[in-house]
């Protein structure tokens, strides 16, 4: 049974940076889901893969899983690269911009 941990990437529906500085130990799936041929909802006899754990710190998931005889894989996070703008958003509706208004 491998784990990983990891910190989450932010949603493609927030701007900011909630709920990404916590660390994530999740189980890596040991069965391939499979489609059951009545409904066709999908499902597996993989119960690891409903388990999530969160800890504040890599160094806490880390001592768990080693605690627990847990193999794991660390997966670093990539940097952000931040955008900043001379005055921000204000600045997209300023009545002396040079450039074209692209919205």
């Amino acid at each position: 049974m491998l784990a990983r941990i990891y910190q989450p990437a932010r949603t493609a529906m927030q701007s900011g940076q909630a709920k990404t500085h916590v660390w994530l130990l999740e189980f890596v799936p040991e069965q391939a889901k499979r489609i059951d041929p009545l409904m066709g909802w999908t499902g597996s006899g993989d119960m690891n893969r409903q388990v999530t754990l969160r800890f504040d710190s890599k160094d806490a998931a880390v001592t768990y899983a080693e605690r627990h005889g847990i193999a794991y894989r660390i997966e670093e996070p990539k940097p952000r690269k931040h955008i900043l703008r001379r005055a921000g958003y204000g600045d997209n509706f300023a009545s002396n911009r040079r450039n074209a208004w692209t919205h």
